[in-house]
């Protein structure tokens, strides 16, 4: 396993995402795991949770340049995790944003760059395709100077990737706890009943993390096959003798979410579970792709149009599990 021997860091390491990668990666015969995040109350929680003389605390903000080179010091592997995510406070605090999710990328590349990290994956989000929303520009953004990276390193072994995904089951933030929350109301807000979204496990995305680290050659965007839900079914999973209110999309949303478009597909590849986005630069090679097919003209990968659905009593069974 590439993991065998590697220090690895993971910004915004005390979320979910950060937790459940720390989890498995303790699994495999790693030196040292770095959780770098800017809570010190989360990180003293997941110390007393994870008693494991391999991992490290380094309190520290992805804006502040000079700590993110002290904390890569030694590092082997970047997991990029740290983000504003949610998609109302990044609409009312868009400078904010801008700082931790762009100003906070180019950061992490530099500091990758200058101290040697050998490899990163930056975790993106379906809504960066096509993005409505200040978070998803955002994301977009970060994506692009992820991928544009790889230009930067000259003769440095330094790679960078990204890996894209939906929403992630049961995550701080998600829908999930918050129906789970109210359901004893008696009633469940949905702002449209039309409504789709991509449905990832944290299991299957922190693994999806790992298979695209093996994968990588610096460059690529990485989108699972993953299926869709409809909000209205998540909700009579969650609370079938609730009340369905009908609230309006909020500033930002949309109704159906996207992870490769149109244009993107030109230059996507398709293997049996995942996709790979290609980048668009002179350095890369459509051979570097080994064993991808190319998509037909037209195609788009969007949670409405997608050939895979969670049925209410599948998303009952996920709910539960949580």
């Amino acid at each position: 396993m590439y993991l065998s021997g590697k220090t690895i860091l993971v910004t915004g390491g005390t979320g979910s995402f950060g937790k459940k990668f720390t989890k498995k990666a303790l699994e495999y015969d790693i030196k040292k795991i770095i959780i770098f995040s800017r809570d010190e109350l989360k990180q003293f929680e997941m110390a007393q949770e994870f008693k494991d003389s391999r991992i490290r605390f380094f309190i520290g903000d992805v804006r502040d340049k000079e700590r993110l080179y002290r904390a890569f010091d030694g590092v082997d592997i970047v997991i990029h995790a740290a983000a504003m995510k949610q998609v109302p406070a990044c609409e009312y605090n868009p400078f904010e944003a801008v700082k931790t999710n762009i100003h906070g990328a180019q950061n992490v590349i530099e500091a990758a760059i200058d101290r040697g990290v050998n490899r990163v994956i930056a975790l993106s989000t379906d809504k960066a395709c096509s993005p409505v929303n200040l978070y998803g520009a955002t994301k977009l953004a970060s994506d692009k100077l992820f991928v544009a990276a790889n230009s930067y390193v000259g003769d440095k072994e330094t790679r960078f990737s990204v890996v894209r995904y939906g929403n992630v089951v049961g995550s701080r933030g998600s829908v999930v706890p918050f129906f789970k929350k109210i359901r004893h109301t008696g009633k469940l807000p949905i702002t449209d009943e039309r409504m789709t979204r991509f449905w990832i496990t944290l299991d299957q995305g922190v693994q999806f993390v790992l298979d695209s680290l093996q994968r990588m050659r610096g460059g690529e965007i990485f989108v699972p096959k993953i299926p869709s839900m409809r909000v209205v079914d998540l909700a009579e999973a969650i609370a079938p003798k609730c009340e369905i209110e009908i609230v309006g999309i909020r500033p930002g949303e949309k109704l159906h979410e996207a992870m490769i478009t149109e244009d993107d597909a030109r230059h996507t590849v398709e293997f049996d579970t995942y996709y790979v986005i290609q980048p668009e630069f002179p350095w890369w090679s459509r051979e570097s792709v080994k064993g991808g097919k190319p998509l037909s003209e037209g195609f788009k990968y969007t949670s409405d149009t997608n050939s895979e659905w969670l049925t209410v009593e599948e998303l009952r069974v996920l709910v539960e599990e949580m």
